[in-house]
């Protein structure tokens, strides 16, 4: 119709008549504001934040007392094309998935698993994740060339003289896992230890679901020119995850707002008995 209107000389009116269009509605001047404060804020955090969804970056904002309405917060989101990217090649699990039955409270069960990455010059490295099943937190991330069995003992036994000990881990039945030394271990210190059944990584969840942040918001987002970096840069992580990182499971709270709340809840409960 603009062309109509330039290069034929059409009036406006005329113009609206060809292709049924009132003139009033092109007429129209939005009246919507342009909201730049909030857009650049937004896309200040979903830089800072890069494997963060919409949904996250709605409780950081409310964190910050910017108050706005999901379905607006969604548009401006996809009009500054901010959306996540998946990345290709995940696995996923096929059939059917039986609900895990969760902690009634802090430092109840843990869950431990290792994961693999590569720095810079190619040398491999290993990292022990422990994540506290009821609280979501993550405990530890050790990083070294090499995890044997009675180094995790090690770790476990750091972690049980900070926090005290669980009454339950959770793991799969990899090597370092299933060695001698942590035999040794469960035997001397009684805690209960369950393997999950083999090919059945949805029965360990918790750390499989932490696993996959740490891989997807960390591992694939940094360079680690050697050990040093690699145990600095996720060490920050570990801190930021537990201390600022909203979690949707937890209602938006993070890991220690959640187990703070938790104790006070079960304080409360203790009076009333």
């Amino acid at each position: 119709m603009t062309w109509a209107i330039k290069e034929k000389r059409y009036s406006p009116r005329r113009a609206c008549g060809l292709i049924g269009l009132d003139p009033k509605t092109y007429r129209y001047a939005s009246r919507r504001p342009d909201d730049a404060a909030l857009r650049g804020r937004l896309k200040e955090l979903a830089l800072e934040r890069r494997r963060f969804g919409y949904r996250r970056l709605h409780i950081l904002l409310k964190r910050e007392g910017i108050e706005l309405n999901h379905k607006k917060l969604f548009r401006l989101y996809r009009e500054e094309r901010l959306t996540v990217k998946r990345r290709g090649g995940r696995k996923r699990a096929l059939g059917t998935r039986a609900p895990m039955a969760l902690s009634q409270g802090p430092n109840q069960r843990w869950s431990p698993d290792l994961v693999s990455d590569m720095l810079a010059d190619g040398r491999r490295f290993r990292v022990l994740v422990v994540v506290d099943d009821f609280t979501r937190a993550c405990l530890t991330l050790v990083v070294d060339t090499s995890l044997s069995g009675m180094r995790v003992a090690r770790e476990l036994d750091a972690i049980a003289e900070a926090r005290g000990r669980p009454l339950m881990i959770v793991s799969d039945n990899g090597t370092e896992l299933t060695s001698r030394a942590i035999l040794q271990w469960q035997e001397d210190t009684r805690v209960e230890w369950h393997y999950i059944a083999p090919g059945k990584p949805t029965q360990n969840g918790f750390v499989k679901s932490l696993n996959g942040r740490f891989r997807d918001e960390c591992l694939n987002e940094h360079l680690f020119r050697g050990l040093a970096s690699a145990r600095r840069i996720t060490e920050e992580w570990r801190n930021d995850y537990n201390h600022h990182r909203p979690h949707t499971s937890l209602r938006g709270l993070t890991s220690n707002e959640f187990a703070a709340r938790s104790k006070t809840d079960q304080r409360e409960n203790r009076v009333q008995l």
